[in-house]
């Protein structure tokens, strides 16, 4: 194959040493074949290409330029007629027509297609996150425990999820179009590993409830509704991190207004922040709520001149 060096097709220009994009590159090694660029600016390189082309439009193209065709099928009819007679066209220069040439040299050389269809896959640079999931396509996949904070490559096709570290594949997945899903291997998960260790709901919890009460009542909830806990901690770094941008006060409002509506994620709770829902009179909370006394003063704030209120606009 000789392709011109367009980006789809060769991920890094170069004259001397091209590197072939990588799903070109598995689509020539299913069929057995050779994928070298032209050499950039230079067309000649594929010339029998360019002139394939101008010959297909003297004798196809412009003898049909004045025809009308009502469908589809009756112009590739015509096509194809038009076809078979260029091909059986007699060369002046070899004497020969397209079609005595490929029966007497490519079609000899001509190997069986392989037994099963070539399935296109595309490859996508991940990183592993303390929960020792990587995100595909908006969806969690886990690898190994001792793979956290590495950086892999993930091929996907119409049916698996393949990560692969320096080449060589660490897991494998059915993949799946549940957008935020999570798809768990037991195997990875850690039994007593010491640096996943440092990472446990009650680590997270404790970390939240030094921001305040509410924001440890969310992130216990957020936690305690997963299949696994170590789903839930993505959601709840992002919530802790919020308090970075808004300010502790705010956070801890957004947190009580996302538990009492039972909205348990990072993007409710962002939602809330960035519409300025968390300074409107705090909604009660559930009935099996048990917060600390100093709920209370961390709620209190929302009452004050500057918030109207339903009945300021009846």
């Amino acid at each position: 194959m000789v392709p011109d060096q367009l980006k789809s097709a060769v991920s890094l220009s170069c004259r001397y040493e091209p590197a072939i994009q990588r799903t070109f590159q598995e689509w020539a090694e299913h069929y057995d074949t050779v994928v070298l660029p032209a050499r950039p600016r230079k067309p000649r390189d594929k010339a029998k290409v360019e002139v394939g082309v101008q010959v297909v439009q003297r004798w196809i193209l412009a003898r049909i330029r004045k025809q009308t065709f009502f469908s589809i099928h009756e112009l590739g009819a015509r096509i194809a007629e038009l076809l078979a007679d260029l091909n059986a066209r007699v060369m002046r220069r070899y004497g020969k027509s397209r079609r005595e040439l490929f029966d007497a040299l490519d079609r000899p050389a001509l190997k069986p297609l392989p037994e099963r269809r070539y399935e296109v896959s595309l490859w996508a640079k991940v990183k592993v996150n303390i929960d020792y999931h990587v995100e595909v396509e908006h969806h969690y996949y886990s690898v190994d425990h001792t793979l956290v904070h590495e950086k892999l490559e993930a091929r996907v096709t119409g049916a698996t999820v393949e990560i692969y570290r320096n080449g060589e594949r660490v897991a494998a997945h059915c993949r799946s179009l549940v957008r935020g899903g999570f798809t768990t291997c037991a195997a990875h998960m850690p039994k007593a590993h010491q640096q996943h260790l440092e990472w446990t709901p009650g680590r997270m919890i404790r970390w939240a409830q030094q921001i305040g009460p509410m924001t440890g009542v969310l992130v216990d909830a957020i936690l305690a509704e997963r299949t696994h806990p170590e789903q839930g901690y993505r959601s709840c770094l992002g919530i802790i991190r919020l308090q970075k941008r808004y300010g502790t006060e705010r956070l801890e409002r957004a947190c009580a207004r996302a538990h009492a509506a039972r909205a348990r994620s990072y993007r409710h709770v962002d939602s809330i922040l960035r519409n300025g829902l968390d300074r409107l009179p705090p909604p009660p909370l559930p009935p099996s709520t048990t917060v600390p006394e100093s709920t209370a003063e961390a709620t209190a704030d929302a009452m004050h001149e500057n918030v109207r209120g339903e009945q300021y606009y009846r």
